[in-house]
């Protein structure tokens, strides 16, 4: 008998369970996963290392046992008492790094956030890099809320036809099984607040995210008091439809602040990730005016408390709406801040043309007093682009400064390396490992045992790969002909490359197919074997990138490749996680100054894989010589007419010359000691530079404390 569906009946002794299972810290904090494993390993892998889930469909008998199981309530208490210390501490361990106290939160505006796959409600890069900040606010102790839209079919699941072409699966959330709590009013409503779209007046709620100590707001549309479309609104990111997308970013921007004025939640800070939230800060220009202020000084106290993050350079992702759009939805809302359209329009323009649409970015960029690209080299691409909105500056006088992303160590480090890493750098590492000086000490581990660890987590990657072809095949899901292209003959002692992001035109993934006659003989040497993972998916209208996705499926499909070629199906958090710590090698091909920053091949360095990768975004700051390998030219080659063909043949030349040798010179003991000493510097020069926790002092420091 099951509990499907409803509340779980847990026995008093362990009656926390419920409430560990809706704050994601599990998600990394071993322990605590050990904990929901050891309940029902079986329930656990089925649904997808979900607790919530696994509470609400295991057997009553099994919660029964487990109460009276010795083990398990040792490992029970322990856990508990954990959970306990690190909510009770979140108050100090700011100031315990010596910062002063803030005068309210950090509120972080994010279109989306990826803390775990259990709550798929991302899409890619900038949830993963929202997610890590959640995550690492709370380990600091830093005040700090998230707000986003609950977006219930988020992630689209990706299947590949025998043909290669992507098909998105559309799944909504099971609000009961997820960890989410709906926000009720002091009357147990639903509806916080209200904001107008054009003639109509929609309701919003909100779901509550548990991330550690920190609090991350979902405002919410499926509310009684909606109409059936409204109820709608916000289901899909990133839609291609821009009527809906405005009205999405209205709900985003205007309705979470009046979400979190309903909640009490006085921010000191205000964070814009991306332009998606650009309309956060015109609601606090209203709030302003209607205290008093002119246009102008609104304008100057909103810029003060307000920082925003630009996260790329490619046009695509910086949304404009035309003042049609805007007009439709936010004319009532201008007149009751006492402005006109043209005024807004002129607020987010670039230059002089009054016939521009309505730039998010350059919205924000105007509305912050801080501004920040990802990367060294994004910041000076940054400068470049928006110097129009400063024209009596030099480029280098552009107020736009970086700071480069990072990773959150302990969700991305894989639990074998952990533990090499407790035994070696002492169990206090995850503290302190934003301190270059704490990973000298890689130099201790034994070759022979990092090796090991490594070769272990290859294996568990193929067996992983091979589990979800097998699994898929046997339910019907894929045809036998698309087995072997799906990864079924990949080999454990092969040098294993991998390719995994989202697929798009300018990341180049099938620029190693450039020339198939020497990829095949790179692949498929009898004494040196090469085999390549890709994984990835499109965005559902981007109709070229799933052209590229079709070729790379084309070929790992093709039999002359010997199974040496893989594409790994519905990439998500779950798979990334195999990837990043079972390569050898993470392979990013981008157009030189489009990638603004990019952070797998941070997640993949923590864990001892190489970087193999054109010098853009984090990599060209990040590459020391001895730590991987760049292909090509720096970031001054960019817009060559000939960028792809000299990629490609630096590409192979790497491959032939350098890195296969050096993967396959071993010694008398079978060990590749110049590879895994360029395995340990990765771990040494990446772990620490390109932490999260690097990254949010850096925040912390230069953006969020208050100055005189």
């Amino acid at each position: 008998m099951l509990n499907q569906g409803i509340e779980p009946l847990l026995p008093e002794r362990i009656g926390r369970l419920d409430e560990l299972a809706h704050n994601l810290w599990w998600s990394w904090n071993a322990p605590a996963r050990q904990l929901f494993r050891r309940l029902d390993y079986r329930l656990w892998r089925m649904g997808g290392h979900n607790p919530v889930r696994q509470l609400r469909e295991i057997a009553p008998e099994k919660l029964a046992d487990a109460a009276k199981d010795a083990s398990f309530l040792s490992l029970y208490d322990s856990v508990m008492s954990e959970f306990d210390q690190y909510t009770s501490g979140c108050k100090v361990r700011l100031a315990g790094q010596g910062y002063a106290p803030l005068l309210g939160p950090v509120a972080y505006f994010s279109a989306e956030f990826a803390i775990h796959n259990s709550l798929p409600i991302y899409a890619g890069g900038l949830g993963i890099l929202a997610g890590d900040t959640c995550k690492e606010a709370s380990d600091l102790g830093l005040p700090f809320v998230g707000v986003g839209l609950m977006h219930p079919q988020g992630l689209f699941r990706q299947r590949i036809t025998p043909d290669g072409w992507q098909d998105e699966i559309r799944e909504d959330l099971d609000f009961a099984k997820s960890p989410v709590n709906r926000v009720s009013t002091a009357e147990g409503g639903m509806a916080l607040t209200s904001i107008d779209l054009g003639e109509r007046t929609l309701a919003l709620g909100a779901w509550r995210v548990s991330v550690g100590c920190v609090n991350i707001y979902l405002v919410d549309t499926n509310l009684e008091q909606n109409s059936a479309e409204d109820r709608q609104l916000a289901n899909h990111l990133y839609t291609a439809d821009m009527d809906l997308r405005i009205q999405q970013e209205i709900v985003l921007g205007i309705g979470g602040v009046r979400i979190l004025r309903a909640l009490g939640v006085e921010p000191a800070v205000w964070h814009a990730n991306e332009g998606h939230a650009a309309f956060m800060m015109l609601e606090r220009i209203k709030e302003e005016i209607a205290k008093g202020s002119t246009l102008d000084q609104a304008i100057n106290r909103v810029q003060s408390a307000t920082v925003f993050t630009t996260h790329t350079p490619v046009p695509a992702g910086h949304d404009v709406f035309s003042a049609e759009l805007v007009e439709k939805y936010l004319y009532n809302y201008l007149q009751s801040m006492n402005i006109d359209l043209d005024t807004l329009m002129a607020m987010s323009r670039n230059g002089c043309d009054d016939d521009q649409p309505l730039n998010m970015t350059v919205l924000s960029l105007k509305t912050a007093s801080h501004r920040n690209a990802v990367s060294a080299l994004h910041g000076r691409v940054a400068r470049r682009m928006w110097q129009g909105l400063w024209p009596d500056v030099t480029e280098d006088e552009v107020p736009i400064s970086h700071v480069t992303n990072g990773v959150h160590a302990p969700t991305w480090i894989a639990p074998e390396l952990n533990r090499l890493f407790d035994r070696y750098l002492g169990t206090e590492w995850v503290k302190n490992h934003d301190n270059a000086e704490l990973w000298r000490l890689v130099d201790d581990i034994p070759d022979e045992a990092l090796w090991d660890v490594r070769q272990f987590l290859k294996s568990k990657l193929m067996s992983a790969i091979r589990e979800r072809v097998r699994s898929q095949w046997a339910e019907g899901g894929i045809a036998p002909q698309q087995m072997s292209a799906m990864g079924v003959l990949l080999h454990p002692e092969a040098l294993t490359i991998g390719f995994f992001r989202r697929f798009a035109i300018y990341k180049r993934p099938s620029l190693i197919l450039r020339d198939m006659e020497r990829l095949e003989r790179i692949l498929t040497d009898q004494w040196r074997p090469v085999q390549i993972i890709f994984a990835g998916k499109s965005h559902p209208a981007d109709e070229p990138s799933k052209q590229l996705m079709q070729q790379v499926f084309s070929a790992a499909a093709d039999s002359r490749f010997k199974g040496r070629l893989a594409f790994v199906e519905d990439y998500d958090m779950h798979v990334a996680r195999y990837l990043t710590q079972g390569v050898d090698i993470l392979l990013n091909t981008p157009r030189r100054l489009l990638e603004a920053c990019g952070t797998s091949g941070m997640k993949a360095a923590l864990n001892g894989v190489l970087h193999l990768s054109v010098r853009d975004g984090w990599w060209d700051e990040g590459y020391n010589g001895a730590n991987g390998w760049a292909i090509g030219d720096g970031p001054e080659g960019a817009c060559s007419a000939t960028e792809d063909e000299d990629d490609a043949e630096s590409l192979y030349r790497l491959l032939e010359e350098e890195i296969v040798p050096l993967y396959y010179t071993r010694d008398d003991r079978g060990l590749p000691r110049e590879w895994i000493n360029l395995s340990k510097e990765s771990i040494r020069s990446v772990a620490p530079a390109f932490s999260s926790r690097r990254m949010l002092k850096e925040y912390i420091q230069r953006m969020y404390m208050p100055r005189d």
